[in-house]
C-alpha cells in the first residue's frame, strides 16, 4: 500500500480509545467511527469533546457511523479498538467491510488477532499505554501517556500497510513506533493483566494485593504456566524466565500499580463481560492445545466466569 494523501480509515467499537484516536487521526485522514448510537449522537449534533494530554476542544470532521450501511466503499484502513469480547462479533457485522482491507487491532488482551485474521489477510497487532477515558457521550479524556504506540504484522504481506498506518498516526502527533515481533510485545503486555487482573476483580481490591503473602503463590504459579505456554507457541519475551519476570513484577509492577483497581474489577462490578478468555482463559486454552497443564489459570478463569454469570455474588 503506498502512502495516501488523505487516507479514509474505519475506526471499529469506538470506545474511549477508539474515539480518542478517532478526534486525533481525523486531521489528516477521513475517518469514519463505528461506536454506540449514544456517542454517534453527541458527535453528530456538536462534535467529539476531547480534554487532556492530546489536547483540549471540540473536534469537528468524525463520521459516526453504527452500522456498515453507513460506510463508504472507499475504506483504506480498518482499525479495530472494540473490547477484545466483542471482536468476533464487529468483524462479523463488519466483514463486508474487512474484507481483502488491512485491518490493525489495538487492543488487550491475546488472541484478537487470530479472529480478525478469518476475516482479511493482512493483519496487524498493535499496542497501546496511554490512559484513556469516557467522560460522557462523544466526550473523551487521555490521561496519560507512558510509551509510544506499537503496531507489527501479525499476518499477510502487509509492510506497506504497515508503513502507511505509521506514517498516518505520526503524523496526527501520536508518538509511535514499527514492532519487528508484535507477537512478543502483546504477551509483554497481556503478563501484568495475567498476574493481577481477575485476582483484583474477584477479592475487589488493587493491584498491591498481589504480594500479600497468601495470594503471591497464586501469581507465581499463574506467570510460571504462562511462561511455559509462550515457550510453546515460540513467543520471546523480554525476561529469559518466568522468576526473572516475577523479580520485576513484584519489584517494580506491583509497587508502582499498588493504588489501582483494573478495568476488569470494574466490569465484574457493572455486571459487564470481561476479558479473562483473552488472559488466563486463552492460556488455558492454548496449553490444552500443547499439552501443558495450566491449573492456577484454568482455576482463576473459571472462578471469573462464574462471577460474571452471577453478577452480585459476594
Amino acid at each position: 500500500m503506498e502512502s495516501l494523501q488523505r487516507p479514509t480509515i474505519l475506526i471499529l467499537g469506538a470506545g474511549a480509545v477508539g474515539l480518542s484516536l478517532a478526534g486525533q487521526l481525523c486531521g489528516v485522514a477521513t475517518v469514519y467511527a463505528a461506536c454506540r448510537p449514544v456517542h454517534a449522537g453527541a458527535v453528530r449534533e456538536r462534535g467529539l469533546i476531547m480534554e487532556g494530554i492530546w489536547g483540549n476542544g471540540t473536534v469537528d470532521g468524525i463520521a459516526p457511523v453504527t452500522g456498515p450501511e453507513e460506510v463508504p466503499p472507499a475504506v483504506d484502513l480498518v482499525i479495530i479498538t472494540a473490547k477484545g469480547t466483542d471482536t468476533r462479533a464487529i468483524c462479523e457485522e463488519y466483514a463486508g467491510v474487512i474484507r481483502g482491507r488491512p485491518a490493525a487491532s489495538l487492543q488487550n488482551g491475546i488472541g484478537n488477532e487470530e479472529v480478525i485474521a478469518r476475516y482479511t489477510d493482512t493483519v496487524i497487532g498493535g499496542t497501546v499505554t496511554t490512559n484513556f477515558s469516557v467522560v460522557g457521550p462523544g466526550h473523551v479524556r487521555v490521561s496519560s501517556e507512558s510509551a509510544p504506540m506499537r503496531f507489527g504484522i501479525w499476518s499477510g504481506d502487509g509492510g506497506g500497510a504497515l508503513d502507511c498506518l505509521i506514517g498516518i498516526v505520526r503524523s496526527a502527533g501520536i508518538p509511535v513506533e514499527a514492532d519487528a515481533d508484535i507477537r512478543s510485545g502483546k504477551w509483554t503486555k497481556a503478563l501484568l493483566n495475567i498476574a493481577v487482573n481477575p485476582i483484583c476483580a474477584l477479592l475487589r481490591a488493587p493491584v498491591g494485593v498481589a504480594a500479600d503473602g497468601d495470594i503471591r503463590e497464586t501469581v507465581v504459579g499463574l506467570i510460571r504456566e504462562t511462561f511455559a505456554v509462550a515457550g510453546a507457541e515460540g513467543v520471546q519475551l523480554p525476561w529469559a524466565t518466568a522468576d526473572d519476570y516475577l523479580t520485576h513484577l513484584f519489584g517494580v509492577q506491583v509497587p508502582d500499580f499498588a493504588a489501582v483497581y483494573p478495568s476488569m474489577y470494574y466490569d465484574l462490578r457493572r455486571g459487564h463481560r470481561t476479558e479473562i478468555d483473552l488472559l488466563n482463559g486463552h492460556i488455558a486454552s492454548l496449553g490444552e492445545r500443547h499439552g501443558i497443564e495450566t491449573p492456577h489459570n484454568r482455576c482463576i478463569a473459571g472462578l471469573v466466569r462464574y462471577a460474571e454469570a452471577h453478577p452480585g455474588t459476594p
